[in-house]
């Protein structure tokens, strides 16, 4: 089974997308902000990650970019999932290293779609 970590600091948020993807046959865990999402990622293997972008602390595309700094764990596929919508905003996601970006409220089929292409071939 292929596990998947949500980072959001919007308990509503982990709960939806923890449940779309649990229903689609992931296994996930949750973090609340990109320090937590780091320390889980350093103590045990993901198969992709969604993060939002604003989050206390450290957000979305600070994490990602430490991911990607990071050699063991820059192959993971990361999925952003944020209100933020502008053009800027995806091309700032994508140049920090997303792989893919939707728009909250994303569409349940497309969240599960896009992880599932993620994750192929691992």
């Amino acid at each position: 089974m292929k596990r998947v970590l949500i980072v959001d600091d919007s308990r509503l948020s982990r709960s939806y997308h923890t449940y779309i993807l649990t229903n689609a046959g992931f296994s996930v865990e949750t973090a609340c902000e990109g320090a937590e999402a780091l320390e889980k990622l350093m103590l045990e293997p993901f198969d992709a990650m969604l993060t939002d972008i604003n989050m206390r602390g450290m957000d979305g595309y600070e994490l990602i970019r430490r991911v990607r700094a990071d050699e063991t764990l820059e192959p993971l596929p990361i999925l952003i999932i944020s209100t933020e919508a502008s053009e800027e905003d995806r091309g700032t996601g994508f140049a920090a290293g997303a792989n893919f970006y939707l728009v909250k409220p994303a569409d349940p089929q497309k969240v599960v779609e896009s992880v599932r292409m993620m994750v192929e071939g691992q």
